[in-house]
């Protein structure tokens, strides 16, 4: 991006063109100095939303640029250092008086500092470039970025789309500026012009630092030692670890160093560890890894970031290629063990204690060697509370975690409540730090921090009432007149069933309670934006105080946008379609519904559960782009499932909707949010689905069967309404989009290959979610089994079994095998197959699978899906 001052060059390559950056900044900082909080917190807004959205593109940049690292979680990174920090300062004042009180006399007046020099790491090149100039903007500072020069392209991109969002906004111009050569000339020049150091990055960069005779925030080197006692929980521990410590390969520094276990459990949390994919070095293998991790008593750079397959054929050691960690069994505490280092990758070393104390002597002598000041981790019966003052009282680290992965946990604010969210942890006096704790927008006082694993609240949502039975509906719309006196009703609809006279029995009972009514009835297959705004300005016009959509998915959709539109003509979809990780933290909140109407759905199909869910999707025709809307604020009032609506359904769409049914059902029970609440729900669908589906299907007017897949629809969308969804609504979401495959169907086509990829006990990835510990989703689908009367051994056994219930199923309803049995072209398929899974793996449903795909995951369950029994085959020939 060129700038607008004549005297500034493009490029800042040379001392005397950053000397002019830096001095036009300062400028750009006095009028930013001036803003208001009304006007920052609108930049800062605008500026986490940009670098929200650009997430993928940044991380894959960031593992292209540099080699290290995991797309998939780097993707996670950046959601985390726009979403959650974002969150966390959404409310803070930071502009004039930001804290009073009058009866003891103290105000606190918020100024901004000046210009602050960041110093970008390689190992978080865009995370920590989006975290920085946030907390910069949200102060009302100018930030001057040096990147790593490995890094630099990918830093620099994460500035810029934070910029432009700033500027646009309303920030000066250049509020936000970087070196675009770097070097150790320029990088000091920075560090001593700015006016604060924000400092990330090597022990020799941050001493430099604080070196610089500028007061900087710098942080130490993170040497983590975890203790597992003999009263933890060893599975929860130990795949805690493994997913902290696998974690974009491990580079975060808070990430653990190395294991001290009680020797009372030691076996067992070994075994655990190899149960799930972690390798012990044998033998000569031990000093070939020594040899390979350090070097000349240094770190090896080339190990930074790699995958555990990667670091063992560097040292000449076989493991299978899916190994997660390299553990090595060591002795020595000392810094003459290299075991004993910062390691940076997934290389874990693992030690022995006889008793609690000579564990916790260990983790201080590691501490000592390289992490004083970081963070250290507990794993224990939290009813032990004198074992855990005792752990907290010995060790010199400001961030002390317990029953909690160090990686995602010393962050901040996803295994804790009150841990501060941020990118760049303080490590206070004892790593060498001017902080004590996680760096945000206020500082310098040493904080001892223990922060307990918690896991989030979960919620039961439903309508205000929902009304079902075969008769039903005149009975509950009576509701509309006797008790809450409407006067003007709208109904929503598709043509067919308004030229088939679906809507004459509602419109006789408004007309018997004398509701004023009007009717649209151009609602598309697939809504589109146009037909939902026309029906918006029908509304407006209409000016009803109750809108009743009748229909399928389709129409309750569509209603439910219009109902927004009319409610809030200024909706802006492509911020209320935001995805999120955490419903409640997401940033952009959606619009208060129902000041002007009731909102009643009356469902024509057994499928969608639209009747009672918080979504809704609406196509764009014009730019194709589909924006799936999520918020409670979208939930009905009233919902009335009344079978007498659903007798006319075709076997198309009776086999489509109630195949979506069971699919929502399964994922709802496997989500990494499913609850007591959500899972009777889910099982009685399920049951509900395998007994009555294939009857409904060959006799429509089967009104028994018609009436239990009514049930177990509305059932099934309560559950996957407060649960969420999975990988396999995310895949059929793109393969409908994409290909054209009814949406219940492509849900069908993928799901029995979903359900054997979520069922791995040593996944690559687990779902992050608080509340979901280890890997149990084969449990999970063979809970499922048992439920519907299926026996085993094992619950391999049991899933087996379901699968292939689950296949005669669908061959009951004639649903085909596969992808190519519908007449996709092949060569079509593989032209779409890398952008139709980068765009599942941002699908929405994707964050509550408990398993986290990788993007490569999720490509080949599209081509077992597309092949199916011929995959291999096809697999052979690719290879």
């Amino acid at each position: 991006m060129a700038n607008t001052e004549s005297n500034i060059p493009d490029i800042i390559d040379t001392a005397e063109a950053l000397e002019a950056k830096m001095t036009a900044m300062k400028e750009a900082q006095k009028i930013f100095a001036t803003y208001t909080q009304e006007q920052v917190d609108k930049i800062f807004k605008a500026a986490a939303t940009a670098a929200d959205k650009a997430r993928i593109p940044l991380a894959k940049m960031a593992v292209e640029e540099t080699g290290m690292g995991v797309v998939e979680d780097k993707v996670i990174k950046n959601h985390y250092a726009s979403e959650y920090i974002y969150n966390a300062y959404k409310n803070t004042k930071t502009c004039g008086v930001i804290e009073e009180d009058k009866t003891y006399g103290i105000k606190k007046i918020a100024e901004p500092i000046g210009l602050i020099a960041a110093v970008i790491p390689t190992t978080n090149p865009t995370s920590t470039a989006i975290f920085k100039t946030l907390i910069s903007l949200k102060t009302r500072n100018a930030i001057i970025i040096s990147p790593h020069p490995r890094a630099k392209k990918s830093t620099i991109e994460a500035a810029k789309v934070v910029l432009e969002a700033a500027v646009k906004a309303g920030a000066p111009e250049g509020i936000i500026g970087w070196i675009d050569v770097p070097s150790l000339e320029l990088t000091n020049m920075v560090m001593r012009d700015s006016d604060i150091i924000l400092a990330t990055g090597g022990p020799g960069m941050v001493k430099a630092a604080y070196s610089s005779g500028k007061p900087a925030l710098g942080v130490g080197a993170g040497n983590t030692p975890v203790i597992i006692d003999d009263t933890a929980d060893v599975r929860l521990a130990v795949n805690s670890i493994i997913h902290s410590k696998t974690f974009d390969n491990g580079m975060i520094c808070a990430s653990e160093q190395s294991v001290t276990v009680l020797e009372g459990v030691y076996q067992q949390v070994k075994d655990e560890f190899q149960y799930r994919g972690c390798y012990f070095l044998q033998g000569d293998e031990l000093d070939k890894v020594r040899k390979t991790i350090i070097i000349n008593g240094a770190l090896n750079a080339k190990i930074v970031g790699q995958s555990a397959y990667t670091i063992a054929k560097m040292a000449g050691v076989e493991v299978p290629t899916w190994t997660k960690v390299l553990i090595g069994e060591v002795e020595s505490v000392d810094i003459s063990e290299e075991f004993a280092h910062e390691k940076l990758s997934p290389v874990l070393a693992m030690y022995k204690a006889a008793t609690f104390d000579e564990a916790i002597e260990k983790a201080e002598h590691l501490i000592a060697d390289g992490g004083y000041g970081h963070t250290s981790s507990l794993y224990i019966n939290t009813n032990e509370t004198e074992k855990m003052a005792k752990h907290a009282a010995a060790m010199k680290t400001c961030r002390i975690l317990i029953n909690t992965p160090s990686s995602q946990g010393g962050i901040g604010d996803i295994y804790n409540f009150k841990l501060t969210p941020s990118l760049t942890l303080g490590c206070g006096s004892w790593g060498g730090n001017s902080v004590s704790e996680n760096v945000g927008v206020k500082h310098l006082i040493n904080i001892k921090t223990v922060a307990e694993r918690r896991e989030n609240m979960l919620w039961m949502r439903t309508p205000e009432k929902v009304y079902f039975k075969r008769g039903c509906m005149p009975v509950a719309l009576d509701e509309l007149g006797t008790v809450m006196g409407k006067k003007r009703a709208f109904i929503v609809t598709d043509s067919f069933l308004y030229k088939n006279g679906n809507t004459r029995p509602i419109e006789q009972k408004l007309d018997e309670m004398g509701i004023v009514h009007t009717c649209f009835s151009d609602v598309e297959p697939d809504p589109s934006l146009a037909s939902a705004k026309a029906g918006a300005a029908a509304m407006t016009a209409f000016e009803p105080d109750v809108v009743i959509a009748l229909g399928g998915g389709s129409a309750m959709d569509a209603g439910k946008i219009m109902w927004v539109l009319y409610e809030n003509p200024d909706a802006d979809f492509e911020d209320m379609s935001m995805d999120f990780m955490d419903i409640r933290k997401r940033i952009y909140t959606f619009p208060k519904m129902g000041k002007k109407a009731y909102f009643v759905a009356i469902p024509t199909s057994s499928g969608t559960g639209s009747e009672v869910t918080p979504f809704a999707i609406i196509t764009d025709k014009e730019t194709g782009i589909k924006w799936p809307l999520a918020d409670y604020e979208l939930m009905p009032d009233m919902a009335i499932v009344d079978t007498d609506n659903m007798i006319s359904a075709p076997k198309g769409l009776t086999c489509a909707s109630g195949i979506d049914v069971m699919t929502h059902a399964i994922e709802a029970y496997v989500s990494v949010m499913a609850s007591d609440f959500t899972d009777s729900l889910a099982l009685r669908a399920i049951k509900l689905v395998f007994e009555y589906l294939p009857r409904a299907y060959k006799d429509g007017n089967d009104i028994e069967a018609r009436d239990h897949m009514a049930n177990a629809s509305c059932m099934a969308g309560m559950a996957f309404a407060n649960a969420f969804l999975g990988v396999n609504h995310s895949l059929a979401h793109k393969l409908g989009a994409f290909h054209h495959i009814p949406h219940g169907i492509a849900n069908a086509l993928v799901l029995t290959d979903v359900m054997r990829y979520n069922s791995a006990e040593v996944p690559a990835k687990m779902g992050t979610f608080p509340q979901y510990q280890y890997p149990h989703t084969l449990a999970r689908y063979a809970e499922i089994g048992r439920s519907v009367g299926l026996t085993g051994e094992t619950d391999q056994e049991v899933l087996d079994k379901l699968i292939d219930k689950l296949e005669d199923l669908k061959r009951a309803i004639e649903i085909k095998p596969t992808i190519r049995d519908y007449g996709v072209d092949e060569q079509y398929f593989l032209d779409t197959l890398d952008e139709m899974t980068e765009q599942a793996f941002n699908d929405q449903c994707t964050g509550a699978n408990p398993r986290y795909p990788l993007m490569s995951e999720l490509k080949e369950i599209y081509l077992k899906a597309y092949y199916g029994k011929d995959y291999q085959q096809h697999s052979s020939e690719a290879e």
